[in-house]
């Protein structure tokens, strides 16, 4: 709902209520007006039109400009048409008008619909007509009036805030949407495109020949790539220390991709339901990674357990490309009864103090989006333990909640 709306519903509420306080003064004046029957009819016409316009100021559509002009010539013709009913004593002690404070809902609907200076416009000559219809400029008809003129300009400057606030808002959430959706195809990118041409590039070096000439083509695209992604269109992803890391079936195991299934053979479930996180890391273990598993399911929601073990496969990758071929790498799944924690520990010679930071001031983002903003979405943390000569530990805890509103979130999609 637009935030002038309950502006509107309010201005509804106003003219109904002044109509029938002015159909009180009317009756309760009835015997006083020199020409009661000209008061009656003007009061007729002001129900009717209230009655027939009750719509028309529910909504910025349905009010338009035609229709503010006409309802302030309502309240401006009642205001004149006063001396002619009323007799002059009653007007200069300062006896309300026909129309009375309904007039202010006509000023209003120009103050919602366009702003502080269409309230201004209508308030100025609101304030014309009141000062004609008591012939002087009386000192409760100029603090009255005054009233008027800085409740609607008041108004209409809110509203105005208000709209601009509305559009920032959208506008930051259009912008944070597009983000989202760079980081997830930069990690998809990362996960497949970017480690695909460097493992072309390597191996073609290695093989040499024209498989040579091949590798220096992949190499070309790869940057290219990297720097079509770092302008701004999608975010490549990095390893630890900034290199790309490539897929090598003699090596460690690659990381859990976007497109691989949620859930191994037998936990699957196709319509994301509960996952067993123990299926997807599962894989992984081999000659150099050892797995460590609890006794009892590890169960969470297929998306977030997919996303999960992508973030473990992107930290097994750096393993493999900055600890070297020979590094061992272990994985501990724990079940704790608020969260769910993975670590990923390697006897490698370990992190640089200030590396990461420097990687990703660089632009070189691949523990940022693969590792970090994977967690980030799901609503958990990243955290890096590491000494020169003494290995690296990532430790990947999401909190169960978390884990239950990514579901109900994507049940709602669905």
């Amino acid at each position: 709902m637009s935030v002038e709306q309950p502006l509107w519903q309010a201005l509804t509420a106003y003219r109904v209520l002044t109509l029938l306080y002015a159909l009180g003064l009317c009756v309760y004046s009835f015997d006083d007006y020199d020409h009661p029957v000209g008061a009656v009819v003007y009061m007729a016409v002001l129900t009717l039109w209230t009655a027939l316009t009750f719509r028309m100021v529910s909504s910025a559509e349905r009010c338009t400009r035609r229709f503010l002009v006409g309802d302030l010539g309502i309240a401006v013709t009642g205001i004149l048409l006063t001396p002619l009913v009323d007799n002059h004593d009653r007007i200069a002690e300062g006896t309300p008008t026909l129309p009375s404070i309904w007039t202010m809902g006509a000023v209003l609907g120009f103050a919602i619909k366009g702003g502080w200076r269409w309230g201004a416009s209508a308030s100025t000559v609101v304030c014309a007509a009141n000062v004609i219809e008591r012939g002087e400029f009386a000192q409760d008809t100029i603090h009255m009036l005054s009233l008027v003129w800085v409740a609607s300009v008041g108004i209409g400057y809110v509203v105005e805030v208000a709209r601009a606030s509305e559009r920032t808002l959208a506008r930051a959430l259009r912008i944070e949407a597009a983000t989202r959706e760079r980081e997830r195809l930069a990690r998809d990118i990362h996960d497949s495109v970017l480690q695909v041409l460097a493992m072309v590039q390597r191996r073609g070096a290695a093989i040499g020949g024209e498989a040579a000439e091949l590798g220096r083509m992949a190499g070309e695209q790869e940057i290219a790539l990297r720097t079509l992604v770092s302008t701004g269109l999608v975010t490549p992803s990095r390893g630890a220390d900034g290199v790309d890391a490539a897929p090598d079936p003699d090596g460690l195991p690659d990381a859990v991709g976007p497109s691989a299934e949620p859930c191994a053979p037998g936990p699957e479930r196709s319509d994301g339901g509960p996952c067993d996180l123990r299926a997807l890391l599962a894989p992984h273990a081999g000659s150099r990674v050892t797995f460590s598993e609890p006794g009892a399911p590890v169960v969470l929601p297929a998306g977030v357990a997919g996303e999960l073990a992508a973030a473990v496969g992107a930290a097994l990758d750096n393993v493999r490309v900055h600890a070297g071929q020979d590094a061992h790498a272990w994985i501990l799944l724990e079940d704790e009864p608020d969260a769910v924690m993975v670590t990923v520990r390697d006897d490698g010679p370990g992190i640089p103090e200030g590396r990461l930071a420097d990687a990703e001031a660089e632009g070189r983002l691949g523990v940022a989006l693969s590792i970090r903003g994977r967690l980030r979405d799901l609503g958990g943390t990243a955290a890096w333990i590491s000494a020169p000569g003494q290995g690296t530990e990532v430790e990947l805890t999401v909190p169960k909640a978390s884990a239950r509103k990514a579901k109900a979130k994507g049940e709602a999609a669905r």
